[in-house]
């Protein structure tokens, strides 16, 4: 075991060096549970297109999905229309916990892009978690993670400024990207200002503001192809800036 002053001379990994470690790590977990899944249950895959539903709200839950492609999101219907973003799902997501308690789903799953969906009937999981366990790890794990990001957007939605809401948006998604083995430093949104602002509750012209400071501030910039295209040349400069915003005034990050 290390002393604390041992620990204090132990050479620490560059961050760089820390987020590719980490990053390969969660690829692999990924393709491993995406493994475990084709091999221990019987799956459905479905090819899909920008804004074909994999379900909606009030269809009679039966299955859960799990993202092998593309990219998803879920919408919720007010009572009165309103729709309202309410997550993001990339590869190695699953889809549709919503459904359990009630017995029906209770919001939309939308393709983004074309991707690839798999399915499988949830009373066949549970009878397949008994002879082999590590599918209900999965289960689990699926389960944590879906809790996690819903209290960490809760947080950001109460306490992070405009620009480091959007900030803070724009390191998810890329990190999300990472963590799948794609590119980061340039990424394409597919959704528009309108939908960022719904899914963070801000306005689309304060959405267009904040992009336009962070562009300014040369935390992110803006393709020749559009808007929607976006450079990152430091995703950490997108944790810094989110930082800093939280720092009280007068005080430095050490």
């Amino acid at each position: 075991m290390l002393t604390t002053a041992t620990a204090a001379r132990a050479p620490q990994m560059p961050a760089a060096a820390q987020g590719w470690r980490d990053n390969q790590q969660a690829s692999r977990r990924i393709a491993d549970a995406l493994h475990t899944l084709q091999d221990k249950l019987p799956i459905q895959r479905r090819v899909v297109h920008a804004g074909d539903k994999i379900y909606q709200a009030g269809d009679a839950f039966g299955c859960l999905h799990v993202v092998h492609s593309g990219i998803f999101k879920i919408i919720n219907s007010a009572a009165d229309g309103r729709e309202q973003v309410v997550g993001f799902h990339f590869k190695g997501d699953w889809l549709g916990f919503d459904g359990i308690a009630a017995g029906q789903y209770g919001c939309d799953a939308v393709a983004m892009d074309t991707g690839e969906v798999w399915s499988f009937r949830y009373q066949a999981l549970f009878e397949a978690c008994a002879q082999h366990p590590e599918l209900l790890s999965l289960l689990h794990e699926a389960m944590s993670r879906e809790i996690s990001r819903d209290r960490e957007s809760l947080l950001s939605l109460c306490t992070l400024s405009a620009d480091a809401r959007v900030a803070d948006f724009l390191r998810y998604w890329a990190e999300s990207l990472a963590q799948r083995g794609l590119r980061t430093d340039q990424i394409t949104l597919r959704l528009t200002r309108a939908e960022i602002g719904n899914y963070l509750g801000m306005k689309l012209e304060t959405v267009s503001r904040a992009m336009s400071r962070l562009a300014r501030d040369k935390v992110i910039q803006f393709s020749e192809r559009g808007r929607r295209d976006v450079q990152i040349p430091d995703v950490a400069a997108l944790s810094a800036f989110v930082q800093r915003s939280l720092t009280p005034a007068g005080e430095t990050l050490q």
